[in-house]
């Protein structure tokens, strides 16, 4: 049954809740996904609950049932992230999926009291300078109310295959208007990648564990090198999965031990 919770800019936010044990985990969503359209990230939290710790699936911004309105921008997001987070109680643990892991790191800078973050797939292997022009022409297309276009122009690194499927679909001019809600993504990108090259994350005293899936393009673990390096508890691990997504099994047994400290 779907919970929610407001945040402090007035933001209502939903959310799923399983299991009773400690600790919790949170999971970030990257860029589209929701509960609704999720069936992985529901299965592993599922998984995880059923091994004794609390799980939280929630709907990012303008979302599924998260509806919002006006400009979704990262500290927005953070707030919703916040408000979600005291709603699960401490301690919390955060399990970003791509952009969702650089929302997650973003949040630990930012000082939300995550006891850990486990990271699949954030892609951050581009240098600073390349990820800041991206989201500068991300954003002029969003604002100038350019869906489509702003949706080409965020899958441009992608493999291209994923946005000829989306082209494919008659619905392709309706499913952009998504693109509203990946602003904070790409913003997330933008200061993580930052964080990452300035070394500001040394600061961070929790444990870090990047991972990545089995079958997976080769900057992913140039990507999760990358931010164990530049963190002070950071390390890295192929998890199976494939195609950016993880095995349920697999990834929520690695979640249930990282979150319980049994490494």
């Amino acid at each position: 049954m779907t919970q929610h919770v407001s945040s402090v800019t007035g933001d209502r936010i939903g959310f799923d809740r399983y299991g009773k044990g400690s600790p919790v985990v949170v999971f970030v969503a990257g860029a589209g996904p929701y509960r609704a359209t999720d069936p992985v990230t529901t299965r592993t939290a599922q998984l995880c609950a059923e091994q004794g710790l609390t799980t939280l699936v929630y709907d990012r911004l303008g979302r599924g049932d998260s509806p919002a309105d006006g400009p979704l921008d990262l500290d927005r997001e953070l707030h919703a992230l916040s408000a979600v987070m005291d709603a699960a109680g401490p301690p919390v643990v955060l399990v970003g999926h791509s952009s969702g892991a650089a929302i997650a790191l973003c949040a630990a800078d930012a000082e939300l009291p995550a006891a850990g973050l486990l990271l699949w797939e954030a892609p951050l292997a581009a240098p600073a300078d390349d990820v800041a022009r991206w989201i500068i022409e991300f954003e002029c297309r969003l604002d100038a109310e350019d869906y489509v276009g702003a949706t080409e122009q965020y899958m441009k690194d992608m493999p291209p295959q994923w946005l000829e499927g989306l082209r494919a679909s008659p619905d392709f001019e309706l499913l952009a208007r998504a693109a509203v809600s990946q602003r904070a993504d790409g913003q997330a990108l933008v200061r993580a990648t930052d964080l990452v090259e300035t070394e500001r994350l040394r600061e961070l005293a929790i444990p870090v564990l990047a991972t990545y899936g089995s079958q997976t393009a080769p900057e992913m673990p140039t990507a999760a090198e990358r931010i164990a390096g530049a963190v002070t508890r950071g390390a890295v691990e192929e998890v199976a999965g494939a195609q950016h997504s993880w095995e349920p099994e697999a990834m929520a047994e690695r979640i249930v031990r990282f979150a319980r400290g049994d490494d």
